[in-house]
C-alpha cells in the first residue's frame, strides 16, 4: 500500500470535520422536524454519546493503523478526533445537565453524578477528557515533557470506563452497548505489549 502524503492528511481532516458536524446538524434538525420518540432528552442524551464513544474508539484505531499500516503521518489525525471526542462529550454532559435536570440545577448535577455510579463514570470520563483536550498542543507537550505522555496514557481508563458507563446506564440491555465495549476491548488489546510493561 502507498504511503499517505501531507495532502492525503489534509483530505482526511475534512473528513473528518465533517463527520463530526454533519451528525450535529442532524440532531438539530431531528430536534425541530420532531423526529425523535416521546422522550427527546433521552434520545439526544443517547446520541451525544454514541457520538462521544465512535470518536473515542476512532481516535484508538489510529495508532494501530498507523503502525501495522506502515502510514505514520496517520497520527496527525489523532489529535482533531481527540478533540472532536472532547466536545461530543460536552454535548452529551450538557444535555444531561440542561434537559434532564434542568439549566439552573447544579446543585443537583452534583449530588447525581455522586449518587449514581454510572454517572461518576461518565464525568471521570469527561474530567479525563477535558485534561487531554487542554494539553492537546505541541507547546503542552514540550512544556510537560515525560508527565505529557504519562497523562495521555490515561485514554485507556477512559477506554475502559465510557464504554461501562454506556453499558450501565441503559435501562434494556441491547447489542449496540456491547458492540461498542467489545470494540474497546479489541483497540486496547492491540497495546497488550504496553500493557504488559506497565505491570512489569
Amino acid at each position: 500500500m502507498r504511503r499517505l502524503r501531507p495532502a492525503n492528511i489534509t483530505w482526511l481532516k475534512v473528513i473528518i470535520w465533517l463527520a463530526a458536524i454533519l451528525p450535529f446538524f442532524w440532531l438539530v434538525l431531528s430536534v425541530d422536524q420532531g423526529w425523535f420518540s416521546a422522550d427527546p432528552a433521552k434520545d439526544i442524551q443517547h446520541f451525544t454519546g454514541r457520538m462521544t464513544l465512535k470518536f473515542l474508539l476512532v481516535t484508538l484505531l489510529i495508532t494501530p493503523l498507523a503502525r501495522y499500516g506502515k502510514q505514520p503521518l496517520l497520527i496527525r489525525t489523532r489529535r482533531l478526533l481527540g478533540l472532536w471526542c472532547f466536545a461530543w462529550g460536552t454535548l452529551h454532559l450538557l444535555s444531561y445537565s440542561f434537559l434532564e435536570l434542568g439549566i439552573s440545577n447544579i446543585r443537583l448535577l452534583g449530588s447525581e453524578l455522586i449518587s449514581r455510579p454510572y454517572l461518576t463514570l461518565g464525568i471521570i470520563c469527561w474530567i479525563l477528557l477535558l485534561a487531554l483536550a487542554c494539553t492537546s498542543t505541541l507547546w503542552a507537550q514540550r512544556k510537560m515533557g515525560a508527565s505529557w505522555q504519562k497523562l495521555h496514557n490515561f485514554i485507556y481508563l477512559i477506554a475502559i470506563l465510557a464504554p461501562i458507563h454506556y453499558l450501565w446506564s441503559v435501562k434494556v440491555l441491547s447489542p449496540q452497548p456491547i458492540i461498542y465495549a467489545t470494540l474497546a476491548i479489541i483497540l486496547l488489546a492491540f497495546r497488550y505489549k504496553k500493557f504488559r510493561q506497565w505491570l512489569r
